[in-house]
């Protein structure tokens, strides 16, 4: 019974003692990786932590670069609040980390390196005393015998006795490191469900942790929020037409107004205004300085093309259309109507239900094509031409179109909305108009430059553009598209007819375009019946 006792308390012990084994190598390891997470310095006081904390550092930086900058300044302002920002983070890391060394670091250290190797040393020390024990329990039975061979020799005594105590004392010591170890090995098994709480310890501070640091940045958001949406100096073009108007306070978008006010001043007897393609690269010059909120009067003076290609883009590039998705189908509905004078009510019932934004800026860019029109004879711009190059600028499908569809019969009808509009600007928005509204713009003096703007290149053109300034491959889409719908318009079904008689008080002179009945036998056009 003793026996089976002694085996299976040994069995236990290799367990415990295989275990020691794979603790000490996963607390090891998880020491030395938790250990590289943190950022700061270990053992150092908080001064000379934050020192040296990539978190502390960007701060710093962020401080520095916002005094820099100043407080006049969007950029400097959010540097300062984001600098703020991150120095909090900083000291909450701080606290953090001290606290993970103090309570899970630390004590992962001593499991591994200090109370695991302890009981392993324990152990060896304990096969030392087994050993000690067999030797001196070997020499007394070596004594025994030598003495039982030659009992002449046998003188019992000091030696025998001391051979006796020897084995004694090797026998206790054994016994109390055997005790002592299997204590200790008892202590660890009961003690795991502690080394286990390092871990939860882990995870509640971490919890803890990012729970303030979180409370810091929506602390923060909220004011970083509304000094970008008090700073008016936003982006137009892309943009919403409500927000712009709304963080600008004006009525009419910026883009609109300063584009339609010199070209007022400058290229009103421009020939293909509108269609002309302008030097890419100063298109672009220019829709930056307007989405910066600023028009260089005096430099874009000379080249209208530009002016009217930046209307154009800002136009084109609004999320939603300026005549409205929601009133999309009943503006086509209202181009469908063959009567004139009903078609005309229809298109007016159809502007009464605009948006007072979109409405606002409408009448402003109708009234202005109204105007252009009244130069056509020099700027070769008929109301069906602007049409056919603006239309599809101001409406357009639900979903994104193709080239194909831009030639059918969509684009025809858009044609038959904007151009009646036009023709009839003072019927549809009565009285006059003051473009100018802030005032903002010059009236430099404009020489006509039709004769040079395609044979001189621009100085911002790069040197591709130089060496093929009539290149129409390089113009934007639009134009391309434009000068198609024009070749288009003219070869296949529309023509531009001259003034029809009044047709009742709706009815003012205007230029239609009809389409053109051609026979199916012969193919030639028939005349209009009205």
């Amino acid at each position: 019974m003793k026996k089976q006792f002694n085996r299976m308390r040994q069995l236990a012990n290799q367990t415990v003692e295989k275990r020691l084994d794979l603790v000490k190598q996963v607390t090891h390891s998880t020491h030395k990786k938790l250990t590289a997470c943190l950022q700061g310095q270990q053992g150092t006081d908080v001064e000379k932590r934050s020192k040296k904390l990539p978190l502390a550092i960007l701060a710093q930086c962020m401080v520095e670069g916002a005094a820099v900058l100043g407080d006049d300044s969007l950029l400097g302002k959010m540097l300062q609040m984001c600098g703020e920002t991150e120095e909090k983070l900083a000291q909450e890391l701080i606290q953090f980390e001290f606290q993970i060394e103090r309570d899970v670091v630390e004590p992962l250290y001593v499991l591994a390196e200090v109370d695991i190797p302890n009981i392993q040393k324990q152990r060896k020390h304990l096969a030392k005393l087994v050993l000690d024990m067999d030797s001196a329990r070997a020499s007394r039975f070596h004594q025994s015998s030598k003495s039982s061979s030659h009992p002449s020799t046998l003188q019992p005594g000091a030696k025998s006795e001391s051979l006796r105590e020897e084995m004694e004392e090797a026998a206790n010591r054994m016994e109390i490191c055997r005790d002592q170890l299997s204590a200790d090995m008892y202590n660890f098994v009961a003690k795991e469900i502690d080394y286990a709480n390092y871990f939860q310890t882990l995870i509640e501070t971490q919890a803890e942790y990012h729970r303030k640091s979180l409370e810091i940045l929506h602390s923060v958001l909220p004011q970083i929020k509304a000094h970008q949406e008090a700073w008016v100096e936003k982006p137009s073009f892309g943009k919403s037409l409500e927000e712009h108007l709304n963080i600008s306070g004006r009525e009419i978008a910026f883009p609109i107004e300063a584009c339609v006010t010199m070209l007022l001043e400058c290229g009103m007897q421009e020939e293909g205004l509108f269609r002309v393609a302008p030097s890419a690269s100063k298109l672009k010059k220019l829709k930056a300085s307007l989405d910066c909120g600023v028009m260089d009067v005096q430099e874009y003076s000379c080249d209208p093309h530009a002016i009217a290609g930046a209307l154009k883009s800002y136009l084109r590039e609004l999320p939603e259309p300026l005549m409205t998705t929601e009133l999309y189908d009943e503006w086509i509905q209202a181009s469908n109507i063959q009567d004139m004078d009903k078609r005309l009510q229809a298109l007016m019932a159809a502007c009464e239900k605009l948006p007072t934004d979109n409405l606002n800026n409408f009448r402003y860019l109708i009234k202005f094509l109204a105007k252009l029109s009244e130069y056509q004879d020099a700027n070769k711009m008929s109301p069906g031409n602007m049409a056919i190059v603006l239309g599809p600028n101001l409406l357009w499908t639900h979903t994104e179109p193709n080239m194909t569809e831009m030639m059918t019969t969509v684009s025809l009808q858009i044609v038959g909305i904007i151009e009646p509009i036009i023709q009839h600007a003072d019927w549809f928005f009565p009285g006059e108009i003051e473009f100018n509204l802030t005032g903002s713009y010059g009236s430099p003096i404009h020489t006509n430059h039709n004769s040079n703007y395609s044979s001189m290149p621009s100085p911002d053109m790069d040197q591709s553009e130089r060496k093929q300034p009539h290149d129409q491959s390089r113009r934007p889409l639009s134009v391309a598209t434009d000068n198609m719908m024009l070749e288009f318009y003219k070869k296949d079904g529309f023509q531009e007819v001259g003034p029809c008689p009044p047709q009742g008080p709706l009815w003012p002179v205007w230029r239609d375009v009809r389409p053109v009945h051609r026979s199916a036998v012969t193919g030639q056009p028939v005349s209009h019946t009205t």
